[in-house]
């Protein structure tokens, strides 16, 4: 059985959460950074949607995962792209799904090794149990109760598809 779920309504949904988490923590010119390759597209729509004027920054966090050593390194690794300083800025990571908290975990090392940012703001379109990290979420789409066998995958870009699946 696969479960199939309305992402554009969930991104819009988030986009409110987000503007009234920022403006509760008195943010006004955030950095949103999305995580290669489901959060960067959730990362696209919620910057069109909070009308942010500074640029969308990504990345890869290949290098930074820890479990590289075992897995090798993805074939497809793209350069990771922060345009502006994060020294002192309110970053906002965007992941598609919230999982382990491993992922979370190499972002942060990724970007804490370009400056010290003033905050980190988290949001996840999915938030799956599972989690073998202290991580949570600030703004989530979507709470997932899973079984072990259940995979969570977003499908995109053009349209997003968030789908729960058995043994992929």
């Amino acid at each position: 059985m696969t479960t199939t779920y309305d992402v554009e309504r969930i991104i819009a949904d988030m986009g409110e959460s987000l503007r009234a988490h920022l403006a509760s923590r008195g943010i006004t010119d955030p950095t949103l950074v999305g995580i290669y390759t489901g959060g960067v597209w959730v990362a696209e729509r919620l910057h069109g949607l909070l009308g942010l004027k500074r640029p969308l920054g990504s990345l890869d966090i290949s290098f930074y995962r820890d479990d590289f050593s075992r897995i090798g390194i993805n074939p497809q690794v793209k350069p990771s792209r922060l345009p502006v300083s994060v020294d002192d800025r309110h970053i906002v990571l965007v992941d598609d799904v919230l999982y382990t908290g491993r992922t979370i975990r190499a972002a942060m090392n990724e970007i804490f090794d370009y400056g010290r940012p003033a905050s980190v703001t988290l949001v996840v379109l999915a938030e799956r149990t599972g989690r073998e990290l202290p991580i949570q979420a600030d703004v989530v789409g979507v709470h997932i109760a899973t079984s072990a066998r259940e995979h969570v995958k977003l499908y995109g870009p053009e349209p997003l598809r968030l789908t729960i699946v058995e043994g992929l």
